[in-house]
């Protein structure tokens, strides 16, 4: 489902950052012909080159375990995030309000990211702010 392959890019991306590793998501505003095979090709041609550059095998990736462990718990966090808006239904909340009330050691980012999805999908309602990690979040 669209919830399981999200929750796994912000599983990745938490195992990464865990680990001192940085991350970047590229966001397309219309998903088309050109601009998924412009996507790809820009993956093939980043990947290839900086193996080359390194000397490594780009294709061994032992991370993902690692990877799939942190999806389940994204996926743990979104459930909390949603329950704990549902237990508070006249209170917004910030995304590092959240981070700070549910788990001390999540990253801020992803719980704004799991935010923007409800929201994108129904099941909150994010209130805009000046800076997007101003914005809040309220249950439906």
């Amino acid at each position: 489902s669209g919830d399981f392959l999200h929750g796994f890019l912000l599983g990745t991306r938490e195992a990464l950052f865990q680990n001192g590793r940085a991350s970047l998501t590229i966001t397309l505003e219309e998903i088309n012909t050109q601009t998924l095979g412009a996507l790809i090709a820009l993956f093939e041609r980043t990947v290839g080159l900086y193996a080359f550059l390194v000397g490594i095998n780009a294709y061994h990736q032992p991370g993902v375990e690692s990877g799939k462990q942190a999806a389940g718990n994204v996926l743990e966090l979104a459930v909390k995030i949603q329950h704990h808006l549902r237990s508070h239904p006249e209170q917004k909340f910030t995304a590092t309000e959240l981070a700070d009330i549910l788990q001390k050691t999540i990253n801020t980012e992803t719980v704004f990211q799991l935010l923007l999805r409800l929201a994108a999908n129904g099941r909150v309602q994010k209130f805009e702010a000046k800076s997007p990690f101003s914005a809040s979040f309220q249950a439906i």
